[in-house]
């Protein structure tokens, strides 16, 4: 789908799109202890958004090899489980990295965001792991502004990752979001498949670097779902939906 620039009126909608999904990823983080079952927060995640109004955006999308619909309101990966999780019974022990991957609609416009967070005391190449996967992102949002191209972003992402030794996902990219879930442009985390695509102006677009400790081959569950790491090791994901801006950028998934 073509990611057009939004108007005064879709912006203000994906605000609030944005502003609901913060709000609910804060509980998540808040909640979060040893003990719980990934399916007890997924629970937490759909009650706290009806309540605030918002509709999930991952609730019954298809996967792309026309598999079953995505049967739960937000993805909880935990430790070598990359993305795309179905929360189940898995319960939560110290230690653990738990990725939470959100989607909100709201007035027909769709935000995503996510982030990776600690149960507990993590080992420090868990800690690294988090650090320089969400300063890639960082590095990839301060590329952004108006005329920039995609090109800047994805060599910006992954020069971090590649420097800290981290392994890229590489058939996980980011997007572009707002009317729909996935619109143009594509945003890999890396610069020889990033597209010649120059951002204008009040697009709005989902920057999400995805690396793991070990090579960053990912491989597909029976649920045909949850992607996990090929080697078992742990991996992590940060994401931001944000507004292109003539300066910069505006981040719409944050309190």
């Amino acid at each position: 789908m073509i990611n057009k620039p939004k108007t005064e009126a879709e912006m203000a909608a994906m605000r609030e799109s944005g502003r609901m999904l913060a709000t609910v990823l804060d509980v998540l983080v808040r909640r979060l202890e040893p003990g719980l079952k990934s399916k007890d927060l997924a629970a937490v995640a759909a009650a706290e958004l009806k309540s605030l109004g918002g509709e999930p955006a991952f609730l019954g999308v298809k996967s792309h090899d026309k598999g079953p619909p995505f049967p739960d309101v937000v993805c909880i990966s935990i430790n070598e489980e990359v993305q795309h999780s179905i929360p189940s019974e898995r319960v939560l022990r110290n230690g653990d990295i738990v990725n939470f991957d959100f989607g909100v609609r709201y007035r027909g416009m769709i935000t995503d965001s996510g982030l990776t967070v600690p149960v507990g005391q993590i080992s420090q190449p868990a800690q690294h792991l988090l650090e320089h996967t969400e300063k890639a992102l960082h590095a990839g949002l301060k590329q952004v502004k108006t005329g920039a191209n995609v090109r800047q972003i994805s060599a910006a992402i992954e020069t971090v990752l590649l420097d800290a030794g981290l392994g890229i996902v590489y058939e996980l990219i980011g997007h572009g979001v707002g009317h729909s879930l996935h619109e143009e442009p594509d945003i890999p985390n890396y610069r020889a498949a990033a597209p010649d695509y120059v951002l204008q102006e009040n697009q709005t677009i989902a920057v999400e670097p995805i690396a793991t400790l070990g090579s960053g081959r990912i491989r597909l569950a029976d649920d045909q779902w949850t992607l996990l790491s090929e080697d078992n090791s742990l991996a992590a994901h940060f994401e931001h939906t944000i507004r292109v801006t003539r300066h910069g950028c505006e981040i719409l998934t944050q309190l």
